[in-house]
């Protein structure tokens, strides 16, 4: 497993300039499509606790939010996010990079660059 990981969605802008990023300056990742491959509890968790920001960050409070009827101050703390985005992954913010034991969400793509140094 590579120590760059990216929780990627294609279909995504800011996924894609992250994979961009990575592509430019030569780095090896381990790129999971989370869509295509949803993470297990234990998957979500480990983001939910290398990521610097809050867990809420983590959830997509989009147009799909909206119309399932969820409450932003429902899914606040780390086992409500992770029971929501086992449930939804759609809803999970991307992309998300982690290298080593430290992860971002980078949106911004160039957010990612706090983890490159």
């Amino acid at each position: 497993m590579s120590e760059l990981q990216i929780f990627h969605n294609p279909s995504c802008s800011k996924s894609r300039g992250a994979m961009q990023i990575v592509a430019e300056r030569g780095l090896d990742a381990d790129v999971t499509e989370y869509l295509k491959a949803p993470l297990d509890r234990s998957g979500l968790e480990r983001i939910v606790d290398t990521i610097a920001e809050p867990p809420a960050e983590l959830v997509r409070k989009d147009a799909r939010f909206k119309a399932l009827g969820l409450s932003a101050a429902d899914y606040t703390t780390r086992d409500e996010v992770v029971g929501l985005l086992l449930e939804y992954p759609e809803l999970m913010e991307r992309p998300v990079v982690i290298v080593g034991g430290r992860g971002v969400i980078a949106r911004p793509p160039e957010k990612l660059l706090e983890l490159l140094g």
